[in-house]
């Protein structure tokens, strides 16, 4: 289901491009991208129980969560088109987010 309400049905390889273009010239293998796209697409059926359809939203936040765990400069990229960015502070804010976060972890560990 899109923002707007209407219905289209999946497609996996649209999902696969959009991954594929966050962590384009990324360390990120082809298999690794693969095993996302499949965790994504298992996780939607379980979140959609039994109805069939999800929120694009859903699939979007599944993606951005996956993305933030495994680079950081493709979650930046997904991120730049997924949440439609008004400005760019908008944009800054959410790298400062992220930048905030690693060095938590990073005092963390130390």
């Amino acid at each position: 289901i899109k923002r707007d309400g209407r219905r289209e049905p999946f497609d996996r390889s649209k999902l696969e491009r959009g991954i594929e273009r966050s962590l384009e010239k990324r360390p990120v293998s082809m298999n690794a991208i693969e095993n996302i796209v499949s965790d994504i697409e298992d996780a939607a059926v379980m979140s959609s129980k039994g109805s069939k359809e999800i929120k694009s939203t859903e699939l979007g936040e599944m993606v951005l969560a996956r993305l933030y765990s495994i680079d950081k400069v493709a979650y930046i990229r997904f991120a730049s088109v997924y949440k439609q960015f008004n400005n760019l502070d908008e944009f800054i804010g959410e790298v400062q987010k992220i930048h905030g976060e690693e060095e938590h972890e990073s005092d963390s560990i130390s």
